[in-house]
């Protein structure tokens, strides 16, 4: 069964990412004490044609992505170091793009894949993460419905 296995958010730009047991989602906007939900991401104020509200990555793309960084002589990222939202295992979160998907009772859609950049390296202080992650970095979804979001939350397409 796909399912939610970590949460995060960060209040800031640059600031590290807080681990949530549960989150409340807002429609149309994000995770609470996100700074997307705030409208306030390294992303925010740029125009776009897909909602950023929250991001998802699967457990099996960061253990891959942390294989490659390992085999190069690198350190590998943590789970919140990704700065993605939302980790799941057990989906293909590239399949949810443009489609409308639930975690528990919250409403999402797949709106964009992530193009991972320097952030995640310049905060955690380690090199590699645009490249280990190039193919295998996430998605990004529009919140559709108002709720929360657990870890073990199952992840089901509608």
């Amino acid at each position: 069964m796909a399912s939610v296995v970590s949460l995060f958010v960060s209040p800031a730009i640059g600031q590290p990412m807080q681990t949530c047991s549960s989150v409340r989602a807002f429609a149309g906007r994000g995770l609470e004490g996100d700074r997307y939900e705030r409208g306030e991401g390294s992303y925010s104020k740029l125009a776009r044609v897909a909602a950023r509200h929250v991001s998802l990555i699967t457990i099996e793309a960061i253990e891959a992505s942390n294989g490659e960084l390992a085999r190069r002589g690198l350190t590998p990222f943590e789970m919140h170091e990704t700065r993605r939202n939302i980790v799941v295992e057990g989906v293909d979160v590239y399949g949810l793009l443009g489609k409308e998907f639930r975690i528990g009772a919250v409403r999402l859609r797949g709106s964009e894949p992530t193009k991972p950049c320097h952030i995640p390296s310049a905060v955690a202080g380690k090199i590699g993460f645009a490249e280990a992650y190039r193919d295998t970095g996430g998605v990004r979804a529009e919140v559709l419905s108002d709720g929360t979001i657990s870890i073990g939350d199952l992840v089901q397409a509608d």
